[in-house]
């Protein structure tokens, strides 16, 4: 029998799944700082997965999480799948998520940016129903068509906007789509493996690509003093702290309901971008939002359904039914005998 959490375990899980949200909101106003002080998205990104990896690998090291078998990592970690597999979902699927998505924040809105990355559910719905690991149900086509209705309305006139860069919107949906593809990839090790030790493989991997990549095209240059300030805001306050308070708040609260106020993320990024940048918050922008949050919602929701246990009550005509096939005829002067089956 499962025990549902305390309240105080309840608001604390709250507390950390929005400050996670938070955290991964403002992600889009370090960057854009950063990029203010002539730093380039691959610069940017390198330095920021540098320093988010030394945390996480400290995590790790201090943490000593445990294999099923019980071996403590990273001592043995080698020797499986585990290592190569965390370091290419950093390298090919976080690396080129995060540049598209920060490519799309040079150009367009970080608000119109963020809204359109969350397309991201509808696609791994629709990876899922392509690759059989789903059925399709209510929940999910409803789902698929609010995130449709979404995108619609924000690269709609009252969304996108006239001037619009199509390729910052393009750059956004890539963004949206290699996300889906990566969460799709790293759904087995995000269930057999520690989150901080995963985050600390993607993390590598993803630096060590972009690292790579930029001095290959001459794109990769020492930051300046003050972008190191955003960057390391960027790496802290928009990596390490959001993924570690996810973790938590995931345990305390359960994923579905981790994943429904971590939406509070774009709601982050939409004010940030008002405050900040004066991004503008328009009709087709508010219908956008809110058909995107409401496809994450259903997802979940119906996920939350699928998943809980069904316990049906026994009919009374069923019993007594099933107690006179169990019972035999009993001899005269004695009592029923029971005839047990295998």
């Amino acid at each position: 029998m499962t025990t549902r959490p305390s309240s105080r375990v309840t608001a604390r899980g709250a507390v950390l799944c929005l400050v996670s949200a938070s955290g991964f909101g403002l992600a889009p106003v370090f960057a854009k700082q950063a990029f203010a002080t002539g730093a380039g998205v691959t610069t940017v990104l390198t330095a920021r997965f540098a320093l988010a990896a030394a945390v996480f690998w400290a995590v790790v090291l201090c943490r000593r999480p445990r294999r099923p078998h019980g071996r403590t990592l990273p001592a043995g970690l080698a020797r499986g799948r585990t290592l190569p597999a965390g370091l290419a979902l950093g390298a090919v699927g976080y690396a080129v998520q995060s540049a598209a998505y920060f490519g799309a924040v040079t150009r367009i809105d970080a608000s119109l940016a963020a809204l359109l990355l969350y397309a991201y559910p509808a696609v791994v719905t629709l990876l899922a129903l392509a690759l059989r690991r789903e059925s399709p149900d209510r929940y999910r086509l409803a789902a698929l068509v609010c995130s449709a209705l979404g995108v619609l309305f924000l690269l709609g006139p009252g969304g996108a906007g006239p001037g619009a860069d199509t390729a910052g919107v393009l750059l956004a949906l890539g963004a949206a789509v290699t996300y889906a593809l990566y969460l799709t990839a790293a759904g087995h090790l995000v269930k057999s493996l520690d989150l901080p030790l995963l985050s600390a493989l993607v993390c590598t991997g993803a630096c060590a690509s972009l690292a790579v990549f930029g001095t290959a095209t001459g794109g990769l240059r020492l930051p300046s003093e003050p972008a190191w300030t955003w960057i390391g805001l960027l790496a802290l306050c928009s990596t390490v702290v959001p993924v570690l308070c996810l973790f938590a708040g995931t345990r305390a609260l359960g994923a579905p309901t981790a994943a429904i106020l971590s939406c509070t993320e774009v709601l982050v990024t939409v004010a940030a971008g008002a405050f900040c940048y004066g991004d503008r918050l328009t009709a087709g922008r508010v219908s956008g939002a809110v058909a995107v949050f409401a496809s994450v919602v259903i997802v979940e929701h119906g996920r939350r359904r699928r998943e809980r246990p069904r316990v049906e009550a026994p009919r009374p005509d069923r019993a007594r039914r099933a107690t006179a096939r169990t019972e035999a005829p009993a001899p005269k002067g004695g009592t029923p005998q029971a005839v047990h089956r295998k």
